[in-house]
C-alpha cells in the first residue's frame, strides 16, 4: 500500500511544529508572519502557466547540470531537501533516485507540479522550517536566497538540517558585484526589457507575467544581492568548511577547478558548496 505524505515525513518533524496534514493534500506549515516578499512569491509561482514556463526554461541547460553534478555527486539513496524547489526544475534535470526527495516552497501550485515528478511535497517558510536537525545528507538551495527577505536566516536553517558529513549547495543567487553597474551599463540594465521583447519578435513574456517575476525576487536588484562574507560569517560558526566558486552561467563542472569564465551581466555564485 502506498504511504501518505504524513507516514513519509513525520519522522523528520520537530515536535513543536505545526503541520497541517490532510489526506490527498499538500502538508502544510504554519507561517506566522506571510510577508510581502512571499506573497509576491506566491503570485507569481501559483500562475500555473507562469510556472509551468518557468519549469520548461530555467535551469535545464548542460553546464548547469555538470555543475551540479561535479559539486554534489550522487544523491541515489540519500535523503535530500530541496527549499524553494518551485516546479521540480533540479530534480527534472538531474534525474536519479533519491531515498527521500523533500521539495519546500511556499506556492502550492508548484508543489503540486512538483510532486508529479517525485518530490515529497511540504508547503513551509523557508526561514522557520518544520524539520528536526541533522537528518539530511544534502540540502539544496538553487536559485533560492534572493527570493527570501533574510537571506542569512534561510542559509542557517538550510543548514540545520545537514547531517554531520553532509552537503549543504546553493547556486544562481547573484552576487552584490554583477550589480556594479554605472553609466551606459546601468541604462542598458534599465531598458533591456523593452529591448529584449523587440528582440524576440513577441515571443518575451508580457509585461505583467516580468513585472511578477521581478517583483519575486527580492534581492535581485542593483545593491543587493550575496557575498562570500554572507557564507563564510554564516556558516562558518556553525562547523561547516565552505567553498565559494563565483562563476558565469555559461559554464559547467569546470567551475570547481577555479576556471570563472569571463565577466557576465548578471554574474552569480554557482554553485557554494559547503561541507562538514
Amino acid at each position: 500500500m502506498q504511504k501518505s505524505l504524513a507516514d513519509v515525513l513525520e519522522q523528520y518533524i520537530a515536535q513543536d511544529a505545526y503541520v497541517i496534514w490532510q489526506t490527498g493534500h499538500i502538508p502544510t506549515s504554519f507561517i506566522a508572519n506571510f510577508t510581502a516578499a512571499m506573497e509576491a512569491n506566491r503570485y507569481y509561482y501559483d500562475n500555473p502557466q507562469w510556472t509551468k514556463g518557468y519549469f520548461e526554461a530555467c535551469h535545464r541547460d548542460e553546464a548547469f547540470k555538470g555543475c551540479w553534478r561535479a559539486a554534489m555527486g550522487s544523491w541515489d539513496d540519500k535523503i535530500v531537501v530541496d527549499i524553494g524547489c518551485g516546479s521540480g526544475n533540479l530534480y527534472a534535470s538531474l534525474g536519479g533516485s533519491p531515498r527521500l526527495l523533500i521539495g519546500v516552497d511556499i506556492s502550492r501550485t508548484s508543489l503540486e507540479m512538483a510532486r508529479t515528478i517525485g518530490y515529497t511535497p511540504i508547503l513551509a517558510d523557508a526561514h522557520n522550517l518544520p524539520f528536526i536537525d541533522g537528518f539530511a545528507d544534502i540540502v539544496a538551495l538553487n536559485a533560492t536566497l534572493h527570493h527570501c527577505d533574510n537571506m542569512t536566516q534561510v542559509l542557517a536553517e538550510a543548514a540545520r538540517l545537514v547531517r554531520p558529513g553532509g552537503l549543504l549547495i546553493t547556486d544562481h543567487d547573484p552576487q552584490v558585484t554583477a550589480w556594479n553597474w554605472k553609466g551606459l551599463g546601468m541604462l542598458l540594465y534599465k531598458i533591456r526589457v523593452p529591448i529584449y521583447r523587440l528582440m524576440s519578435g513577441g515571443k518575451f513574456m508580457s509585461k505583467k507575467e516580468h513585472d511578477a517575476m521581478i517583483a519575486s525576487e527580492t534581492h535581485h536588484i542593483p545593491g543587493a544581492g550575496v557575498t562570500p562574507e554572507l557564507y563564510y560569517q554564516t556558516l562558518e560558526p556553525l562547523g561547516f568548511t565552505v567553498k565559494v566558486y563565483p562563476h558565469n552561467h555559461t559554464l559547467g563542472a569546470e567551475v570547481l577547478q577555479g576556471i570563472y569564465g569571463r565577466s557576465h551581466m548578471k554574474l552569480s555564485f554557482q554553485p557554494m558548496v559547503v561541507w562538514y
